[in-house]
């Protein structure tokens, strides 16, 4: 959905910068007050946008874009705490090392306004068997962009329609979803009718005229306007961008939002005081390029369509005919991976069968693949797709959807076992791979090891836990709001993670305590699908580290008082900091959580 994390690696070239290097040591910034620095700066242009005075939100916005806080920030988190940090634009270079990193912050400070070049085309597979394709800026253009967005999001929070959810900071798809819940629930009153409405290609066809008409004055207009118009590079031959913003780019989420902002408002939707829906009027609740609108009658979902492709006309969008349909809530609808149906006057939201049938084929698949490896092996490529897909869908009725997707792994599972010993009885196969490894379940038919009591995560040991929604209009740069972010980040139900991680979690309410950011990063927004789940817990090891705040070689031990929960680029950078005062090299930290 146009985020450069979801971009394949590729064959790139590692910038390190000039050879006597930059003045600035990457590993003596102090990265809690950076981050703070810009959080400040974003909460002062939103305070004056929602207050209505422009010229104010117009000098806080050029502030921001000459700030070297806001530069390093954008910097390391296009470089270093990107997923996407290892993908090369058109001219094959990537910036991995802390030298190169320090070198690209003096250089973008010098000269911040040099042309933008074109993206590299590349494409990706899409669930329905076709590729999306996306466009991948060059690392500088990337950390222009970033910094870009830092000045422009804040404006749009102060402004953005309450129910648009997509790649908003704090805002989720599960908050979509649960929106909708809200509304369908309701006893009296009802909206029965669904506009279940999906956008052709949005990031493609978006007019640029419009976009840049919406924009209107922000200082750095003239960079949007270059990135848009840029072209893109495929197999060696330049094309001219005459409409879209490539999917791939940092700032294209926000640039679609803007784009479609004030759709609320066309589908005719009205809002109480108190945030709730005005009685009379549909509810369109959207996430990025998807969304539904909720109506009382057939009769007003045609309307709403009519006055919506009206609205999306010169905008350079239109539906996508065979996704757009118009159903009554007893035959349900799927939304973002999740099936919304009415039942027995009863609201029920479960995992869509489209999302159980993809998640077979990718466990079947994988297992195809584990032929010939080791039982660890198995339990390593397992266990993250099966944490994944169960937080993902924690929040809906789906325990009968993991019961059934347990029987399925342990058919799977049973089955890779008799395979690798096909000369033994079927006693001896369960005796090997199966037992009560868990001892807080009474489940004999784990897949594990007897010697280790290692053993593969069980869908059903996933909790349902009720997703509760954000409030309102609510923004993370709303200084009004910092402490019901920090309640509302303290509270909520973490990834299903191992219990030493969960504790450390819980214990450092969400926070790293070596930067005092929120723990769960790598991707700008909450992962929005299953399959980004996914690839969350297949990176976990990656992204977060176990931290000895009393080092083993002065020896202190693993016990959880020892243990602190870090992100994995916090904890490089601590250990090599260390290294460089005390003059003392030790092993490069490991760990995960």
């Amino acid at each position: 959905m146009g985020k450069l994390d979801a971009a394949p690696a590729a064959m790139a070239t590692v910038a390190n910068g000039p050879e006597d290097g930059p003045t600035l040591d990457w590993h003596s910034i102090d990265w809690a007050r950076e981050e703070q620095n810009v959080r400040r700066l974003r909460q002062r242009i939103f305070k004056a946008s929602q207050e209505g005075d422009l010229a104010k939100v117009r000098n806080l916005q050029k502030l921001m874009l000459r700030s070297r806080s806001n530069t390093l920030v954008s910097v390391r988190r296009v470089t270093q705490r990107s997923s996407g940090r290892k993908t090369a634009g058109i001219d094959g270079k990537v910036v991995l090392t802390p030298k190169g990193r320090a070198a690209l912050v003096q250089e973008i400070q010098e000269k911040p306004d040099r042309r933008p070049v074109p993206v590299k085309r590349v494409y990706i597979p899409k669930s329905n068997g076709k590729q999306r394709p996306l466009g991948i800026p060059v690392i500088r253009d990337r950390v222009n962009q970033a910094r870009v967005k830092n000045a422009l999001e804040p404006e749009w929070e102060a402004r953005f329609e309450p129910r648009s959810y997509g790649f908003r900071p704090g805002r989720s798809c599960h908050d979509a979803v649960e929106s909708i819940f809200s509304v369908v629930g309701q006893k009296t009153g009802v909206r029965t009718w669904v506009l279940d409405a999906d956008l052709s290609a949005a990031f493609d066809r978006i007019h640029h005229g419009r976009l840049t008409q919406s924009v209107g004055l922000f200082p750095a207009r003239d960079a949007i306007r270059g990135w848009l118009k840029a072209g893109v590079m495929e197999k060696g031959r330049w094309a001219p961008t005459e409409e879209g913003t490539p999917q791939g780019g940092v700032i294209s989420p926000l640039l679609l939002n803007i784009a479609l902002h004030g759709m609320e408002q066309a589908a005719g939707a009205g809002w109480l005081r108190s945030g709730a829906a005005k009685p009379g009027t549909p509810v369109l609740i959207r996430y990025a390029d998807d969304f539904v609108v909720l109506t009382y009658s057939e009769e007003e979902a045609e309307e709403v369509r009519r006055k919506l492709a009206g609205w999306l006309e010169p905008r350079g969008l239109r539906f996508n005919a065979d996704k757009t349909r118009i159903v009554h809530l007893d035959e349900g609808f799927d939304f973002l991976g999740f099936n919304v149906r009415k039942m027995k006057r009863k609201t029920i939201i479960t995992p869509s069968k489209e999302a159980e049938r993809r998640i077979r084929e990718r466990l079947r698949n994988e297992m195809k693949a584990l032929q010939g490896a080791n039982a660890a092996a198995v339990r390593r490529k397992l266990a993250p797709i099966v944490r994944g897909w169960a937080t993902y869908y924690r929040g809906a009725v789906s325990s009968k959807t993991f019961k059934t997707l347990d029987n399925y792994v342990w058919k799977l599972t049973y089955k890779w076992a008799t395979r690798r010993h096909p000369n033994k009885p079927k006693n001896w196969v369960i005796a090997q791979y199966y037992g009560t490894f868990n001892k807080s379940r009474a489940d004999r038919w784990v897949f594990g090891d007897p010697v280790t009591g290692a053993h593969l995560y069980k869908f059903a040991w996933t909790p349902i836990v009720r997703h509760v929604k954000v409030k309102g209009g609510a923004s993370t740069d709303d200084p009004s709001l910092t402490e019901y972010w920090t309640d509302r980040r303290r509270k909520k139900a973490p990834p299903v993670m191992d219990k030493t991680s969960l504790y450390l979690a819980f214990r450092q309410q969400g926070l790293c305590p070596l930067c005092g950011g929120a723990l769960i990063t790598g991707a700008e927004y909450e992962p929005d699908n299953p399959r980004e789940w996914i690839e969350w817990f297949e990176a976990v090891a990656k992204r977060l580290h176990r931290h000895h705040f009393a080092y083993r070689r002065d020896g202190g031990g693993d016990d959880r008082n020892n243990l602190r929960l870090v992100h994995a680029d916090c904890h490089r950078q601590h250990h090599e900091a260390d290294d460089k005062r005390t003059g003392r090299k030790t092993r490069r930290p490991q760990g995960s959580a």
